[in-house]
């Protein structure tokens, strides 16, 4: 199971919060069976133990007019990785970054205001990455499933 490392009670309450971030210490004390102190202790003990790791809202891109939402795949050379990963990290419209495995070795998520956004990010970042071998890009269409946080 992907929660080993945790008792019964906090893995109770990180479910809560994966499903629910607003949900009260109350509500979460009244579903684990503990106090609202004590499941407010458990809360800051996971975040110091970097479990928990932020609360955040979560916006569709899609419900938002003229927003293009778009996966790369980027190619680099090992010793341009750093960089590429520096530059990309800096970019407001780029929203993760991921280190993979194969031969992409990033895997990475924009989303821009228009098409006309994409393009400069494409011109202007993408096209111009120090040892970029090769880089695909994938324009999202619609969401399907979109699992948010870790499956229980």
């Amino acid at each position: 199971m992907y929660l080993d490392g945790l008792d019964e009670i906090d893995q109770k309450i990180v479910a809560m919060l994966t499903k629910n971030a607003r949900a009260s210490y109350s509500e979460i004390g009244e579903a684990t069976g503990i106090s609202r102190v004590a499941v407010r202790a458990r809360v800051q003990a996971l975040e110091s133990r970097g479990v928990i790791e932020e609360y955040t809202a979560i916006v569709n891109p899609q419900k938002i007019g003229g927003a293009v939402s778009c996966y790369f795949e980027i190619e680099t050379t090992p010793e341009t990785l750093g960089e590429v990963i520096r530059i990309l990290s800096e970019n407001p419209v780029i929203t993760q970054i991921y280190r993979v495995t194969g031969p992409a070795k990033l895997h990475v998520h924009a989303v821009c205001a228009s098409g006309e956004e994409m393009e400069r990010l494409l011109a202007q970042t993408i096209d111009t990455l120090p040892g970029a071998a090769k880089c695909s890009c994938n324009i999202i269409l619609s969401r399907i499933k979109d699992v948010k946080g870790l499956r229980l």
